[in-house]
């Protein structure tokens, strides 16, 4: 069977997120015929017939039935139950392994990465998942080769990402890879998201301020930092002398609050606060590393690497939103 580049096959199953189910539809939803690009004839269609129950208490009933996926050139499973629920039909398994060797490209989002994994397609290819999932992905199907600090993979004809937010970063980067950056940009715009993270980010790239009792001396101590990250002198003593304690006692409560070193996450603030200006403004990488915290763009340059896994001026060129 021939299948379509520009037909978008979505399988949702009982008890997933709404927030998964939902990315794939709304990226793939938009007409990009006035750019040159294309009109997606998206598909959705049920584990089974009849409706299906989601996470947050709302039924929904898939409008296409499930052969309707049978000539998707992109056969989606965005986000699925947790592991150890109900077991995936073998049909929807082999329907699975049918299209990722008719040519299509198969796509786990979150927890659709274990559905994947079931249906095999997984086996001696790197993938990735929710990273609360991931020791379990790696004990249940020693033979993947899980990576832990990614948003998305990329292995050709079969995509995981991580959680939620990723899940939109990987059908960004596809829509990229498939159909040009101008596509890609625009579907970003029209989502109201900053253009794609690249897959090789770090899942904790975001850092933002734990849900902690008003009046913590951690959470005072983020927000300091968050307002003051041009400043090059902020560092953890400051940070420890905001949340009046030692550095070592602030040290261990911190990682107890994000899970993270102070260090790590200030620096992972600066490079976030970098990418945005990269991608949203006209200023110099100089001026953006000054602006960020770094002493010029050498100094940034390593931090941003390591964290985004491309240079600030490949990013710039790949993600810039401003003309110029």
């Amino acid at each position: 069977m021939t299948r379509s580049r520009t037909t978008v096959g979505i399988l949702i199953g009982d008890d997933a997120p709404m927030l998964e189910v939902a990315v794939a539809p709304r990226v793939f939803g938009f007409d990009h015929t006035a750019r040159g690009g294309p009109r997606f004839d998206v598909r959705v269609a049920g584990e089974h017939d009849g409706p299906m129950t989601t996470t947050a208490g709302i039924t929904l009933t898939a409008p296409c039935p499930v052969d309707a996926l049978d000539d998707a050139g992109l056969v989606i499973v965005p986000g699925w139950r947790q592991p150890g629920g109900p077991p995936v039909r073998a049909e929807i398994l082999a329907r699975l392994r049918r299209a990722h060797d008719e040519g299509a490209t198969v796509v786990g989002l979150c927890l659709g990465a274990f559905v994947l994994a079931e249906a095999g397609l997984l086996d001696g290819r790197h993938a990735t998942t929710h990273w609360r999932y991931l020791s379990g992905l790696a004990r249940e199907h020693p033979a993947i080769k899980v990576v832990d600090d990614a948003l998305y993979v990329d292995e050709g004809t079969v995509v995981t990402s991580a959680g939620s937010a990723a899940g939109l970063d990987a059908c960004l980067h596809l829509l990229r890879r498939e159909h040009g950056p101008e596509v890609a940009n625009a579907a970003a715009r029209a989502l109201v998201v900053a253009p794609q993270r690249p897959g090789g980010q770090t899942q904790f790239v975001d850092r933002p301020i734990p849900r902690l009792p008003a009046g913590d001396a951690v959470a005072d101590a983020m927000s300091h930092a968050l307002g003051h990250l041009a400043d090059p002198a902020l560092d953890v003593d400051r940070l420890a002398a905001v949340a009046h304690v030692s550095r070592r006692t602030f040290d261990r409560r911190f990682r107890e609050a994000a899970g993270c070193s102070p260090l790590q996450w200030l620096l992972h603030q600066r490079v976030l606060h970098a990418q945005d200006l990269l991608a949203g403004s006209d200023l110099t990488v100089d001026a953006v590393a000054r602006a960020s915290g770094f002493t010029d763009g050498v100094a940034m340059r390593p931090h941003f690497r390591r964290i985004l896994g491309v240079s600030p001026q490949s990013y710039r060129a790949s993600f810039r939103t401003t003309p110029g």
